[in-house]
């Protein structure tokens, strides 16, 4: 990851941060890519600069969402080891540490961990719940596991993942997560899948309204019963939507990097981010994959800054908003919410 320190206000570097919306998969560090690429033999170049080509979205790519998604086809050659899965995690965890996020929710798809039957699902979630634990006590965060599955994949892979996330619901699982290609395949055939998650106790996070309209977003709250959106940007379209998550207060996971360099926007400075606060919607701020986009929560919150005119206070509301919605309990959110608002009213 690259260190961006020197473009980031001090203000934002330093404030304690909560992030919703971080995919394990989309966090490798390029390092130890190289290292793995080495020393297993993958068939993928030993140069870093060759390999980042590969695996990130770099200057000249497509700003589409099928390029951005195809590096995930390199991206999962690396998941060949229980060890190095459990290194994946350990380092996700503590770059988020690094990046003051006292709080973070890491999502993981067991289906590409476990490299389409190579490992069992069950296993391969294991090992990410033992290395998010050993991490978060290592380096003073909290920790909650989201289990995610993709559209394109079977309707049996995930009833697997969803089953295996609900017996995990007391060993760090909190939530389950329906992502992938929301052009190509319909949430539909899942409904039945989510909505026994939920009632097991675990909180729905859904990609929807991000590379089409706000029809999804309005699909993924009515019909499958979404507690929180991400991404969601294309949710102005409809101002009948608009008014139905206002209502409902339904938290946006927002990602302007990944929103731009897959196309979703134009520019940074196009984000509409701005519009959806002035529409009375809920918004965060996460990475999405921070890897894959060269990106840092505080990167995230210095682009708010610098290309939508936001101000630092608006950042630590931003912070709040993730307490309030993230999936624990409403003891623990109401202690964290305590210990953020003296924490950034410090800062």
């Amino acid at each position: 990851m690259k260190d961006y320190s020197a473009i980031i206000d001090k203000r934002v570097l330093e404030l304690p941060k909560v992030d919703l919306h971080r995919h394990l998969e989309g966090s490798i560090r390029l390092e130890t890519m190289v290292e793995v690429v080495r020393e297993a033999s993958l068939p993928l170049p030993e140069d870093i600069e060759s390999l980042r080509r590969l695996v990130q979205v770099v200057d000249g790519d497509p700003k589409e969402p099928a390029l951005f998604l195809s590096k995930f086809t390199n991206i999962r050659l690396f998941f060949h080891s229980p060890e190095i899965i459990q290194r994946i995690t350990v380092e996700a965890v503590e770059d988020a540490a690094r990046d003051q996020v006292r709080y973070l929710e890491l999502r993981f798809t067991p289906a590409a961990l476990a490299q389409s039957g190579v490992f069992d699902m069950e296993d391969v979630t294991r090992w990410v719940i033992d290395a998010a634990a050993e991490a978060a006590s290592a380096h003073g965060i909290e920790v909650g596991l989201i289990v995610s599955v993709n559209r394109h994949e079977s309707l049996e892979i995930a009833e697997e993942a969803a089953r295996i996330a609900v017996d995990h619901i007391h060993n760090g699982i909190v939530g389950l997560d329906l992502a992938g290609d929301e052009v190509e395949f319909p949430a539909q055939p899942f409904q039945s899948i989510l909505a026994s998650a939920k009632q097991a106790g675990l909180g729905l996070t859904i990609h929807a309204g991000e590379w089409t309209g706000a029809e999804n977003v309005r699909h993924a709250i009515l019909e499958l019963g979404a507690d929180r959106i991400g991404h969601g940007i294309r949710i102005l379209d409809d101002p009948q939507v608009v008014s139905l998550a206002r209502a409902r207060g339904i938290p946006f996971e927002v990602s302007i990097d990944s929103n731009y360099l897959t196309g979703g926007i134009p520019s940074l400075s196009a984000h509409p981010l701005p519009q959806m606060i002035q529409a009375g919607l809920q918004t965060v701020l996460t990475t999405d994959d921070p890897s894959i986009f060269g990106t840092t929560l505080s990167l995230e919150y210095q682009h708010a800054v610098d290309h939508l005119g936001l101000s630092l206070e608006s950042l630590k509301g931003f912070v709040l908003t993730a307490v309030q919605a993230a999936f624990l309990d409403p003891l623990r959110i109401s202690q964290l919410e305590s210990e953020f608002v003296s924490l950034l009213w410090r800062s």
